[in-house]
């Protein structure tokens, strides 16, 4: 139980990029909204802008591309929306943020299920894509990934086995995780990334 993985799935091209014949593309310029949670400082941000250049260059110019990080355009549990409403064409989602509206998706947030975030990856990417169209079916699903398995982090006490969690206040992942630390005692802190980094 010392670990806590945090399921994402990287959102792309809604309805407005889809409905560009080529012949429409060539001829206008479109800029393709990215946009994600974090701040501008993580690995995520550089991710996008390199991803952004590549279609930009990919497409001789007539794709740009702006980053909005931070929440600049939608708190973190809104990403998905927002990419199926159109205000971003692009989105970095965490499926644990809204419990039960992707049940399959969130089984990578189950503890003990990867070993590393290359493997585990590559894993949830090629199992997940079966499902996504029917799970993620208001938009384009593009990539899901995992992040090394995690730990528990105090500053006040060791947590070395799963008793210690009892009694103890701890934020969550995500909703599975949650679970898990109830069921160990433990009291949960709701509190997207964003907020917890301030």
């Amino acid at each position: 139980m010392r670990r806590r993985v945090l399921a994402i799935a990287l959102l792309c091209l809604s309805a407005a990029l889809a409905g560009l014949s080529p012949a429409v593309a060539q001829d206008k310029t479109f800029e393709l909204k990215l946009s994600h949670w974090v701040p501008p400082s993580h690995p995520l941000q550089k991710a996008m802008e390199d991803w952004g250049s590549s279609i930009e260059k990919a497409s001789n110019g007539t794709i740009t591309y702006k980053v909005y990080p931070a929440q600049q355009l939608g708190k973190a549990f809104d990403h998905y929306d927002m990419a199926r409403d159109g205000i971003a064409d692009v989105t970095y989602i965490s499926p644990g943020y809204q419990p039960g509206r992707f049940p399959i998706i969130d089984a990578g947030n189950l503890p003990f299920m990867v070993s590393n975030a290359k493997g585990g990856s590559q894993a949830i990417d090629a199992w997940y894509r079966k499902y996504a169209a029917a799970e993620m079916k208001d938009v384009k699903f593009c990539l899901a990934f995992v992040h090394d398995p995690g730990s528990f982090h105090s500053r006040t006490k060791k947590i070395a086995v799963p008793d210690d969690i009892k009694g103890m206040k701890i934020r969550p992942a995500a909703a599975t995780i949650a679970n898990f630390v109830t069921l160990l005692g433990g009291t949960n802190v709701n509190a997207s990334a964003p907020r917890c980094a301030r």
